[in-house]
């Protein structure tokens, strides 16, 4: 079941040029996918980011997959 990533995901001008990020931090949502898509595990993330939890991590993939199923009108 997805989590909703909108309970975890902001974006601000502010901060990180508006990059999608964790709320509360400024870790941005492509770093963590980027770790997802090297085969990293959701604990190896952890390892390194120790104040992310499993939830945020999902909430990841479930912004990415939102926006993969997003269609654009030609």
């Amino acid at each position: 079941m997805p989590v909703g990533w909108k309970n975890y995901i902001a974006s601000d001008p502010e901060i990180l040029r508006g990059k999608p990020r964790l709320k509360g931090t400024r870790i941005p949502v492509g770093l963590v996918l980027g770790y997802l898509a090297a085969g990293k595990t959701a604990e190896d993330i952890i390892a390194e980011f120790p104040d992310l939890t499993r939830d945020q991590i999902a909430a990841c993939l479930d912004y990415a997959r939102e926006l993969a199923e997003f269609e654009a009108v030609v």
